[in-house]
Parts: C-alpha cells; sequence; structure tokens
C-alpha cells in the first residue's frame, strides 16, 4: 500500500496552501459581521446580554452598520495566511509522518497522525496570525482605536511594541490547537462514517462528494467551536486588559478564568456555533473544490480503524 501513496511535489503543496488561504480568507471575512457580534458578547456580556439579533441590532442603532464590519481588514489578511499554514500544513505534517511511520503503522494509529499534524501545522499557523488576531480583537473591543488594519497594527506597534502582538500567544493556542485538532480529526473521522454510508466513492458526483465534505465540514465545526470556546473567550479578554505589573500572562489567563466561571467562558457560544459550524463546512467545501481546479495531487487517506 505504501508505494501507492502519492508524492508530492513543492508545487503541489504551494497549491494545498493556497487553496486553504482561500478557504480561510474568504470564510472568516464573510463571517466579520458575526464574529464582531460574538465578541462583543464576551468582552461585554451585561452590556450586550440581548442574544445574537438583539446585539446585531443594538451594535447597528447605535453605532451604524458599518460597526459591523470592523477587523476586516486583519481578518481577511490574518487567516488568509493562517489558512495556508493550517491546511498546506496539516498534508505536510500527515504525510511526513506516515512516510516516518510506514503506513501499516500510520494506519493503526491514524487518529494520532491526524492529531499530530493538526497540532504542528496550527502551531506555525498561529505564529502568523497572533499578530493580526491581536489588531482584530483591539479594533472591535475600542472602535475609536484606529481607522482599519495598517492604522491598527501601526498604533500596537509604535505605542507598545512587537511583545503585545503575542500577549495572546498562549491564549490563542490554547484555543486553536484544540481546535485545529477537533477540526481535522473529526472531519477525517466524520468523512470516512458519511462516506460509508454513501454508494462507492467514485461512482458518485461532484455535487454529491462536496455535499459530504460540507457534511463534514459542519460536523467538525460544530465539535471545534464547543471544544475551543473558553480559550476563544479568554483570548478576548486578554487582548483588552492589560497586565498588573510584574504580571505573566499565564497569571493574567488564571485571573480571567477564575473570574470568568465556567458558565461565563462559554459565553456567545450559540453565536460562535453558527459561525465556526458555517465557516468549517464552507472551508472543507471550498478547499475539496480548489484543489481539483488547482489539479492537486489527491489526498492521502488512511484506511483502517486507527486508535
Amino acid at each position: 500500500m505504501s508505494n501507492q501513496l502519492p508524492q508530492y511535489s513543492y508545487s503541489d503543496y504551494a497549491k494545498f496552501a493556497l487553496a486553504g488561504a482561500i478557504g480561510c480568507g474568504s470564510t472568516h471575512s464573510s463571517m466579520v459581521p458575526i464574529d464582531v457580534v460574538k465578541t462583543r458578547i464576551q468582552l461585554e456580556p451585561t452590556v450586550y446580554n440581548k442574544g445574537m439579533v438583539g446585539s446585531f441590532r443594538k451594535i447597528i442603532a447605535e453605532e451604524g452598520a458599518g460597526a459591523l464590519l470592523t477587523g476586516f481588514g486583519p481578518t481577511l489578511l490574518g487567516y488568509s495566511i493562517q489558512g495556508a499554514f493550517k491546511f498546506g500544513g496539516y498534508e505536510v505534517f500527515k504525510k511526513f509522518f506516515i512516510d516516518t511511520l510506514g503506513y501499516d503503522t500510520a494506519a493503526r494509529y491514524k487518529n494520532s497522525v491526524y492529531i499530530g499534524s493538526a497540532a504542528a501545522a496550527e502551531f506555525l499557523a498561529d505564529i502568523a496570525l497572533c499578530p493580526l488576531e491581536a489588531t482584530r480583537i483591539r479594533l472591535v473591543s475600542q472602535p475609536t482605536f484606529a481607522n482599519g488594519l495598517v492604522g491598527g497594527f501601526s498604533r500596537i506597534l509604535k505605542e507598545e511594541g512587537v511583545g503585545s502582538f503575542y500577549s495572546g500567544f498562549t491564549p490563542i493556542l490554547f484555543k486553536q490547537i484544540p481546535y485545529n485538532i477537533a477540526k481535522f480529526l473529526v472531519f477525517e473521522r466524520a468523512s470516512e462514517l458519511y462516506f460509508s454510508l454513501a454508494p462507492p466513492k467514485d461512482t458518485l458526483s461532484q455535487t454529491s462528494l462536496t455535499a459530504i465534505n460540507l457534511l463534514s465540514g459542519l460536523t467538525a465545526g460544530l465539535a471545534a467551536a464547543i471544544v475551543s470556546q473558553p480559550a476563544d473567550t479568554l483570548l478576548s479578554k486578554v487582548n483588552k486588559t492589560s497586565k498588573a505589573p510584574g504580571q505573566s500572562t499565564v497569571g493574567l489567563l488564571f485571573q480571567l478564568a477564575k473570574q470568568l466561571g465556567f458558565v461565563g467562558s462559554f459565553a456567545g457560544l450559540p453565536t460562535r456555533l453558527v459561525m465556526v459550524g458555517t465557516l468549517t463546512s464552507l472551508q472543507f467545501g471550498i478547499y475539496g473544490q480548489l484543489k481539483k481546479s488547482l489539479g492537486c495531487a489527491p489526498t492521502i487517506e488512511i484506511a483502517g480503524g486507527g486508535h
């Protein structure tokens, strides 16, 4: 079986990265209005306490509809870069682990391969994403802070230094790595399940293949949203809260987690389920379509039960 595995070129990995960049950048930026509402609910739950629809209305009434596009620039750029690392990196690391372990061993431990590939890819993606995510959160939480991506990025850099961009790096890892593990692990296993219930894969139409990709992505997105919600709330808080003199980022995280409590850490979850479920479904749908359009080599599928 191992000698039947596709051999990827640098061009193939570049195409995977491009497809991931377009899939993540387009979907995340399309969800900016929902993300603005979700972030406001997380940061000021007593102000935005009437759910997603009520919070939409409140923001539009008080600040105008344009406020719902706050942070569009850093979202588009940041998540395009992240998507390139996330999807392209996942393919790189999955192939690396399979080549290193051998196909048969990888098949026996495929869940571990999926988890390791997703975690490693996300770590690199987060290094690239963190400065832009910090800028986005600052723009959303403080609407008068700056006018757009360049202004917000420049002001943070000038007034607070490079280190400020990574004040949320620890919580972003706590959020994004479990999120990405759930996203890819559940997608892979959900795809296996749904394809096992369908006619043979090589007899399915492109529409059917896309539909299964979308359904698998939706399943993965809902699971990933729940797993990563507490850290997502902390990330929103830590980018708005100044550390006390001598306080470490970890110390601030523990302080904020204690203040939030279990229930508070899930503030905004219904909104995020809608957002993450939808965008994850669309990401995998777009990614699958673009890989075909770009002429990518086939993605490696690991057979067997796995554990």
